[in-house]
């Protein structure tokens, strides 16, 4: 089993920034991709960034050059850096892990994540 709590949302005007975090309470079996997904109202669950755990990263289209994915404390700590936030952006923000062998593209798709966090809200305004 896996626990994921994330915090850091909150709402914040267009052009802000904020940083989610994700703490990593137990681990049970080795992770091999950890991943940050949003869900907008409406709109179905889709990948924001993901990255392994060897520290490869990949990112949607919709993010890459605004948002950063990183962690620290050898893995308690997901974090995901969004600057030059957009009304778009507006959603739930979870944070996820699989045990599974994948590419940082598939790792982007809700379906290949077995864990996950409760999320937290993320309200960008114009």
């Amino acid at each position: 089993q896996v626990l994921l709590v994330e915090s850091g949302g909150g709402s914040v005007q267009s052009g802000g920034s904020l940083k989610l975090s994700c703490a990593v309470y137990r681990v049970d079996y080795p992770i091999n991709y950890w991943g940050w997904f949003r869900q907008a109202p409406g709109k179905e669950r889709e990948g924001v960034a993901s990255i392994s755990s060897g520290g490869s990263t990949g990112y949607a289209d919709s993010v890459k050059g605004r948002f950063t994915v990183s962690q620290d404390n050898a893995w308690s700590t997901l974090h995901l850096q969004m600057n030059s936030l957009k009304p778009e952006d507006t959603a739930v923000y979870y944070c996820a892990a699989t045990r599974r062998g994948l590419t940082a593209l598939q790792a982007l798709s809700p379906s290949q994540m077995d864990y996950w966090g409760q999320g937290t809200q993320v309200t960008v305004s114009s």
